[in-house]
């Protein structure tokens, strides 16, 4: 049982095989609503012929999501005390989530006040997190500089985001885009008085869990696809196809991710935790766009879907080539020498879209395992270079 209150102060970083906490799983556990609601989002639009348009929409509720479970999982790794009044607010963050969750369909649907469930379960997340930072500065001295920055400037920007409510169909984008920004500078600046004791090793294994999270939501939607195409075309050789290649697809994607020595990375780069934090926003996007892609793949089999092959292939192929080149453009600062050589990455990156445009002439499931033997390429290659060293 936790304790009812312990005094929070900053974690050690050099604890020893810290790993996450039951709280952080549940925690993560509410994330998979949110995202598989927008990944959900993302697969009818394309499967409709408006990929392009939700686009946006899709981003930016990504954004709210990636954000929200980025702030706590820092902050958790630095202060977490696991006693009865932080479990409490972590409750909170989990309930603001469920509500972002439930408002998904409203901000795809691009009616006037789609947003305002979203930014209502957001408020409420940042309620439970600018509680926490409160307590950090109250109770740990010597880090009380820094988290009261963090808590007056998420409190600033969350105004900010209720007050683009108030704009027609939430003002145009680049307003989204203007407190985007705001609500990213604000570690930069909060940590200008002195740095939070987060955990590198923690950090690391706590993305690689969100990681196989978004990977698990991908498999949902395909399993998805899958059945609602047995439902109602039977089975076919294209589904089995189609179907194989993304599970393996999916399954080399894990590889390659985990691949990279994170953690070991971090330790030795703190200071440019920054950017590996962040970039992950378009890693952990790019895999939930390669499940609603598979998704309309499958459904493609069972001729569910006018959307054009080429269209669905490169729903799944776009995705998988912005997750390759980020899964460099992280790692590359903070480790010696990336696993997965960057000219390797290109060309396959290239590859990939490439065999998408081919779709038309040898069909979506042809086109899939192009790609997946296009990954397994780049996944030997780095294996065989790791082996001769």
């Amino acid at each position: 049982m936790p304790r009812l209150i312990t005094r929070m102060s900053a974690r050690d970083t050099a604890e020893a095989h810290r790993a996450s906490s039951p709280l952080e799983l549940l925690f993560d556990l509410v994330f998979v609503v949110a995202i598989a609601q927008v990944a959900a989002q993302l697969a009818h639009a394309i499967a409709d012929g408006h990929a392009l348009e939700t686009v946006g929409p899709y981003l930016m509720v990504f954004f709210a999501i990636w954000w929200a479970w980025m702030n706590f999982t820092w902050f958790a790794s630095a202060y977490d005390t696991d006693d009865v009044p932080y479990r409490a607010l972590v409750l909170v963050q989990m309930a603001g989530v469920l509500i972002l969750a439930a408002g998904v369909p409203a901000a795809f649907s691009g009616v006037d006040g789609g947003y305002t469930a979203v930014t209502v379960g957001y408020l409420v997340m940042r309620v439970g997190l600018v509680a926490l930072w409160l307590r950090a500065g109250i109770q740990h001295p010597e880090g009380r500089a820094t988290a009261f920055r963090y808590a007056a400037a998420i409190s600033v920007v969350q105004v900010l985001w209720v007050a683009r409510l108030a704009l027609p169909d939430g003002g145009p984008w680049w307003v989204f885009v203007l407190i985007a920004l705001a609500d990213l500078s604000v570690p930069l600046w909060a940590e200008r008085t002195g740095h939070t004791a987060w955990h590198p090793h923690h950090i690391a294994e706590r993305y690689g869990l969100f990681t196989i999270i978004v990977l698990g939501e991908s498999v949902l939607a395909s399993t998805v696809g899958v059945q609602n195409a047995l439902d109602e075309g039977g089975l076919s050789g294209d589904l089995v196809v189609i179907a194989a290649a993304g599970l393996a697809l999916l399954f080399v994607l894990w590889w390659l991710y985990f691949s990279e020595p994170a953690g070991d990375g971090l330790a030795r780069r703190r200071d440019l935790s920054f950017v590996w934090g962040y970039g992950h926003y378009l890693i952990f996007a790019s895999l939930a766009a390669v499940g609603a892609g598979l998704e309309v793949a499958v459904e493609s089999a069972g001729h569910h879907t006018e959307t054009p092959d080429t269209v669905v292939a490169l729903a799944v192929a776009v995705p998988v080539a912005v997750f390759l080149v980020m899964l460099w453009a992280v790692h590359a600062p903070i480790v010696d020498r990336v696993v997965i050589n960057p000219v390797a990455i290109g060309v396959s990156a290239v590859l990939i879209v490439g065999a998408a445009f081919a779709a038309p002439a040898v069909g979506v499931s042809g086109a899939l395992v192009a790609i997946v033997v296009v990954l397994v390429a780049l996944l030997a290659s780095a294996l065989t270079v790791e082996s001769k060293r």
